[in-house]
């Protein structure tokens, strides 16, 4: 997924560059402490990288650059977890979230290139009881829209299907959809979703017979030797096991670690985990037009030439907003959007072929250059789209013979006016506050089951005097409703890593009794797969 909605909006057009560093702690892998394949841009690269860490409060990034084919620089910087002194190295296991998308694109390719599905297949060819909430939508889908944004679902659409982890299987996520809304014309424009890539796992099993994560692993992670890759969350993290913590700050101010979280039910939409040391061999194979070389040096074919071009293609065009600051102005691309698996944009006049991913606690960046056959994998364990934009951008810069730019100023403006954003909308909802307005009902009035169709249950009931919310099938969004105003409500969930405090507003019939409940998130740094404005819940007759 794409984690935070500040990290979507500077995602196209804003990076960092960081300033030299003081007191470093980074960890070179082995294979690549020698620098001498690095251009002369790139000699204080590792204290850079040291400098971005500390200055956007991430405690560690992991880096792998791979040039023509070879392995310019891998690298950690930093630990693991807070408070423990485990280092990241190049090895470091992270979420990778939204970048499983081009492996779920690319699995897809491997059965076309063997004649098994046309992209071009209907869905419901494959799936037959798949269902849009539009009969034509329904009927016109084809493999492809699976992959390219433009199904007229709104940003996020039933993300809450599985975002925090729900209960829901797969197949019970892809049958909610006939209930998600529609707010878009089918192919009309770009609306980044998640939930069509469930759509495309369960394609890809029904097609090769083999569970997703089986399929990626025996045709992908073992062809290209990438042993420090798995397709399920962990768990639980062992004190022996070379994998990042993810860390939040909480309440958006105190970072901590934030629990793992294992997400079964749409994996195919973000649910690897992987190291810089591994992706550089996804990157190489890719820049290498899907050839590779097996274990006795002979080279082998994952996809076609034909099929990696397709993917790389621009399908759904993506409006380049004005950047948020002028320091920006600079990183703004001339042509933006999304192909299968991948988005497009292009620097400097070079094509860009790249993702970014978001998971609670870490967020990431893989980037390819094709005409430089260059490669850039930046993964973090923090929730700052600054940090892995500063990296890459250093990096973008030293191969294109940019000028030297101070991205670090340029991107922490950009931070500082989102911020200073989400200050003012606040701002103004106190103004608009009627003080010591109190709710039209008694407590008790506003308790009950309330039902979406397309999430399922939302039970409101009173303890201790208080108003409490609880999604059925969502552990971590549970917590007390605070009169705001009337009948509105703010819902403030027990878990305060998530950052996505709700306003719940109750509408009443003429006879004072509850018709439906709305939501929206109070701060618009929630991140947007917290969907709740698509929600219509309305009362279980009991």
């Amino acid at each position: 997924m794409s984690r935070l909605r500040y990290l979507l909006a500077f995602g196209v057009t804003s990076f960092a560059f960081a300033l030299a560093a003081q007191g470093q702690d980074v960890r070179p892998s082995p294979a690549s402490a020698a620098t001498a394949s690095r251009p002369a841009a790139l000699a204080d690269f590792d204290a850079y990288v040291d400098a971005t860490r500390k200055q956007f409060d991430v405690p560690g990034i992991a880096v792998a650059i791979v040039k023509d084919g070879k392995i310019v620089l891998e690298m950690g910087s930093g630990v693991r977890k807070l408070g423990e002194s485990a280092k990241v190295d190049a090895h470091t296991q992270f979420a990778i979230a939204s970048n499983t998308k081009a492996f779920t694109a690319a699995s897809l390719a491997i059965l076309s290139d063997e004649n098994k599905l046309d992209m071009n297949d209907r869905v419901v060819d494959r799936l037959p009881w798949f269902q849009m909430s539009d009969p034509y939508v329904t009927r016109e889908m084809r493999v492809r829209d699976l992959l390219a944004h433009r199904s007229g679902l709104s940003l996020g659409a039933g993300d809450l299907l599985y975002w925090p982890a729900t209960t829901y299987t797969t197949k019970e996520v892809v049958q909610r959809l006939r209930y998600v809304p529609l707010t878009n014309s089918f192919r009309a424009e770009y609306a980044y979703d998640n939930i069509l890539f469930a759509v495309a796992g369960l394609v890809i099993e029904q097609v090769s017979g083999k569970p997703w994560a089986d399929f990626v692993h025996d045709r992908i992670f073992v062809p290209l030797g990438m042993t420090e890759s798995q397709t399920h969350a962990p768990e639980s993290i062992g004190p022996n096991d070379d994998i990042a913590t993810g860390h939040a700050k909480f309440d958006f101010k105190d970072l901590k670690p934030v629990a793992p979280m294992s997400w079964n039910n749409n994996p195919s939409a973000g649910g690897i985990y992987s190291s810089v040391h591994d992706l550089s061999k996804w990157l190489t194979m890719q820049l290498d037009g899907g050839t590779y070389k097996d274990g006795s040096g002979k080279e082998q074919r994952l996809f076609s030439e034909k099929r990696q071009a397709e993917m790389w293609s621009l399908i759904t065009p993506i409006r380049i907003p004005e950047p948020a600051v002028p320091e920006l102005k600079s990183a703004r691309p001339n042509f933006s959007g999304y192909g299968e698996g991948w988005f497009v944009s292009d620097y400097r006049g070079h094509k860009l072929v790249w993702h970014t991913g978001g998971w609670p606690g870490m967020v990431s960046r893989v980037t390819m250059v094709p005409d430089l056959k260059l490669g850039i994998v930046v993964l973090t364990n923090q929730e700052s789209g600054a940090a892995f934009q500063a990296v890459t951008m250093r990096a973008l810069d030293a191969f294109t013979d940019a000028p030297k730019t101070d991205w670090i100023a340029a991107y922490a403006a950009g931070v500082k006016k989102a911020e200073g954003n989400a200050d003012d909308s606040m701002k103004k909802h106190e103004a608009a506050r009627m003080k010591g307005a109190k709710p039209s009902l008694p407590l008790d009035g506003y308790v009950g089951t309330y039902r979406d169709p397309w999430y399922g249950d939302v039970k409101v009931s009173k303890q201790g005097g208080k108003l409490s919310m609880t999604f059925s099938k969502t552990a971590q969004l549970s917590g007390t409703l605070e009169p705001w105003q009337h009948d509105t409500f703010i819902a403030h969930w027990t878990d305060r890593s998530l950052n996505g405090d709700a306003f719940v507003n109750f509408s009443l019939d003429p006879d004072g009794k509850v018709r439906e409940v709305r939501m929206e998130p109070v701060s618009p740094l929630t991140d947007f797969s917290f969907d709740f404005q698509d929600l219509r819940l309305v009362p279980v007759e009991k």
